[in-house]
């Protein structure tokens, strides 16, 4: 297949851009050649910008387009209209964040989406970001009826994951010693390797689907405690989990998801990905996952800015603080 790869070299995208090659398709990148622009050096590389430039697109024509970096509706409207006529399929990644009710005991792709006031707006915040992801949706089933396979992924981990999100915990579960857990041990979590989720969207692709598909795992039921002690088993470490309350943490302000990443307080955190499982939605060992990217992360540069997580003076400030109070 020939494939159209908007982005395609950041995380989920470079995967996407690496699955498809390994499984023998020609691949052209589009993007503005600002993140990772060494990447893929034989591909062909179209340059522009989503956001008023596609000139590079126009008399082209692709089997499929992927589209990796959607987050406004205006900007995936307009690649939607110029690429009707040049391609038979388009897959959009969006995010398991257009639920509008991250609370209810059972999400799945017939539950509402978020809406926005004001569909004209732009500033993308943490209340507008999954009501913006949701009409972008609508904006490429529009401009490409019948024809748009759209993605709800949750957290994405794994190697090259720039958000941290993920990455702390391994790291941090092999620093050893007192480690602070969020919550509740026995909270479920969710989350999909990008590997995973590169290799079965590429099927999807290969395959003709369309629709809409929840995509994020595990297959079975994962605790908060179990995924920090396949972390400690991963790395030998002596870590030893102290689990503070959710109201500590909230009256230390802590953040859910960036400070405190896979704590998301009063949420239940699972959504129903049983029509992707149909579809061969699989998953890699866990303990593959946390290996490959705890090897990943030691290969990056000293000095590097973590996006998320406590860092050691404040987990030690929190922690004394809890040990105080209980």
């Amino acid at each position: 297949m020939k494939l159209l790869v908007l982005g395609g070299t950041v995380f989920l995208g470079r995967h996407l851009v690496g699955a498809a090659l390994v499984s023998g398709h020609e691949v052209t990148l589009f993007n503005r050649g600002q993140h990772n622009p060494s990447a893929f050096p034989k591909l062909e590389k179209l340059r522009g910008d989503r956001n008023g430039n596609l000139e590079a697109l126009r008399g082209r024509r692709w089997d499929a387009v992927i589209d990796t970096c959607g987050y406004l509706p205006r900007v995936v409207r307009a690649s939607g209209k110029l690429l009707a006529d040049a391609t038979d399929h388009y897959t959009f990644i969006s995010s398991l964040s257009v639920y509008s009710d991250l609370s209810s005991l059972q999400i799945d792709e017939s539950t509402p989406v978020g809406t926005l006031e004001d569909e004209t707006v732009e500033e993308i915040t943490g209340e507008t970001y999954g009501p913006l992801k949701a009409l972008c949706e609508q904006a490429a089933e529009e401009a490409l009826p019948g024809r748009v396979l759209s993605i709800r992924p949750g957290l994405i981990v794994g190697p090259h994951d720039p958000s941290d999100r993920f990455t702390y915990w391994p790291r941090r579960v092999a620093q050893g010693g007192e480690v602070l857990a969020p919550g509740r041990p026995e909270r479920e979590i969710q989350f999909i390797d990008v590997r995973d989720l590169a290799e079965w969207t590429l099927r999807m692709i290969e395959g003709h689907h369309t629709g809409t598909y929840n995509a994020t795992g595990p297959e079975r039921p994962l605790t908060m405690l179990a995924f920090l002690e396949a972390c400690r088993t991963a790395s030998a470490s002596d870590a030893r989990f102290v689990w503070v309350d959710q109201w500590m943490l909230k009256e230390e302000g802590i953040e859910p998801y960036t400070t405190m990443p896979l704590w998301i307080p009063d949420a239940h955190d699972t959504v129903n990905c049983s029509k992707a499982f149909q579809e061969g939605l699989m998953f890699r060992l866990l303990e593959e996952t946390i290996q490959d990217t705890l090897a990943w992360d030691t290969t990056r540069p000293a000095d590097t800015e973590h996006q998320a997580g406590l860092s050691p003076e404040r987990e030690s400030q929190v922690l004394e603080s809890w040990h105080q109070k209980a």
